[in-house]
């Protein structure tokens, strides 16, 4: 062996070695974090997965603000598809996804085991992030059905959504507080993209959906199909709103979706939850992700959503402690004195 080959060899072990070194090291500094979300036709995914890349910087990334990311170091966040609210703080409490998003009422309703949550077991350890958006349900129907308001559903075949999500709870506190049960339906539990287009074959005749404006699935619907929203309004949004603090009565804005007028409806929060058993520094640089600058940017592209979500309203309507990161930093920039 060379003098020359004998230092080659040894130069490319040594290049080996240093790159397992660095791989093994790259390994250990990775860390993952799941985001339940909502099925993918609806507004719970896109957010879920702007977020999840403001979050997000893996290693080897750009430094944040020279054209890379400003997520938290070492972390790879995942928007999961999910069956929705329930679902979500099902999944955070068992440990099967480390945070997920929820509205506000369901989240309530399981940290104190109370409302549709009675009689089981309170999920004590649920935590708040962030509140993120206004939330608005959609009664979905044929321009020419004949519905015109809820009592209208009586008789009909109307799709409340999944067992399992926000929307399932909500259709069915909005029929009983308009006189009806489930009972008085031909109810379906047809969700997204799946109820779009039973509604287009007439094997529904109405569909509840808790979503953000505009959602997917809707705008793809009106641009197919002759539809109208059905007011939720009158006695029985009022009955709710007054009964569940969390409702509030609202209106979706004439065509967000085509063809379709102002709507009166009642609207609900949607927030992001995590456990209390999650790591208070990785929460609290999750936080701080989230309400970087640069985030904004991504926040205000990635979805039409994404422009409400704003720090200034990241307490509004929380009925969730947060979680002790998360109120670290709220602590530091003044939003909690």
């Amino acid at each position: 062996m060379t003098i020359l080959s004998g230092f080659i060899k040894t130069a490319a072990t040594a290049t080996l070695l240093i790159g397992g070194l660095s791989a093994s090291t790259m390994a250990q500094d990775l860390k993952f974090f799941t985001i339940g979300t909502g099925g993918t036709a609806y507004t719970y995914y896109p957010v879920g997965g702007v977020i999840a890349n403001a979050i997000s910087k893996p290693p080897g990334s750009r430094e944040c603000g020279e054209g890379g990311s400003c997520g938290v170091d070492g972390l790879i966040a995942s928007a999961v598809s999910s069956r929705g609210s329930v679902d979500n703080v099902n999944a955070i409490i068992s440990g099967l996804r480390n945070s997920g998003f929820a509205q506000s009422d369901v989240a309530y309703w399981a940290y104190t085991g109370t409302g549709t949550m009675e009689g089981k077991e309170p999920s004590k350890d649920l935590r708040t992030i962030a509140a993120l958006f206004e939330e608005h349900i959609h009664l979905v129907a044929l321009k020419d059905s004949g519905i015109n308001g809820v009592a209208d559903l009586k008789g009909k075949r109307v799709s409340l959504d999944e067992p399992g999500s926000g929307t399932y709870v909500d259709a069915n506190l909005i029929l009983e507080a308009n006189g009806l049960a489930i009972s008085d339906v031909d109810a379906e539990a047809l969700k997204g993209n799946a109820a779009s287009e039973a509604l287009r074959n007439g094997k529904i005749d109405a569909f509840f959906v808790v979503a953000g404006y505009p959602t997917g699935s809707l705008v793809e619907l009106a641009s197919a199909a002759d539809i109208k929203l059905v007011p939720i309004d009158g006695d029985g949004a009022k009955a709710l709103a007054d009964k569940y603090g969390f409702f509030a009565q609202s209106e979706i804005p004439a065509d967000v979706y085509q063809g379709v007028g102002a709507t009166s409806t009642v609207s609900v929060g949607a927030q992001w939850f995590t456990s209390a058993n999650e790591d208070n520094e990785l929460i609290y640089n999750i936080t701080k992700a989230l309400w970087n600058k640069e985030s904004r940017k991504l926040l205000d592209v990635g979805h039409a959503k994404g422009k409400t979500i704003t720090m200034e309203s990241a307490l509004s309507g929380v009925g969730v402690p947060l979680h002790a990161g998360a109120e670290k930093f709220y602590k530091e920039v003044g939003l909690i004195k």
